[in-house]
């Protein structure tokens, strides 16, 4: 047993955030996402939201505040999704809140649906939750310990 972690967190979670490099992205992803089609490093956390990943993680995962432009991207809601006048979801302003505490001055990054799968295939982990809101997915670029 480990102290001081999120319980959360599974053995294998925490060795894929460990092995990472500086650099390297993750995704958190809701559970519309399709995962398997675009990674073969797919982990399930049934019964979890992706604020509850990224909660469990933002002490331990440090973001590339420092050399990446966009270190926390989510998916931009679609044209049409826009013209139905879909309000701003709620899931982002979560995980504003969540960044806030440790990254006060991080603004989420968005990205084109299409190209957000793309960015998905090149992630070190695709973390899969029982997320049910619609434009629930994050992706993480990792930074250094310093």
């Amino acid at each position: 047993m480990l102290d001081n972690i999120s319980k959360l967190l599974t053995g294998d979670m925490l060795r894929a955030l460990c092995d990472m490099g500086h650099g390297e992205t993750i995704v958190i992803a809701d559970a519309n996402f399709p995962a398997d089609s675009l990674s073969d490093k797919v982990q399930r956390c049934p019964g979890m939201n992706v604020s509850d990943v990224l909660s469990a993680i933002i002490d331990l995962f440090p973001i590339d505040v420092a050399y990446t432009e966009n270190p926390a991207i989510v998916m931009e809601l679609t044209e049409g999704d826009k013209a139905k006048r879909m309000p701003t979801p709620e899931a982002w302003g979560d995980y504003e809140r969540i960044f806030h505490k440790r990254y006060p001055e991080l603004k989420l990054g968005r990205v084109e649906r299409y190209d957000f799968y793309e960015l998905s295939k090149k992630a070190a982990v695709v973390f899969v939750t029982g997320e049910d809101r619609l434009y629930g997915n994050i992706l993480l670029t990792k930074g250094c310990v310093i």
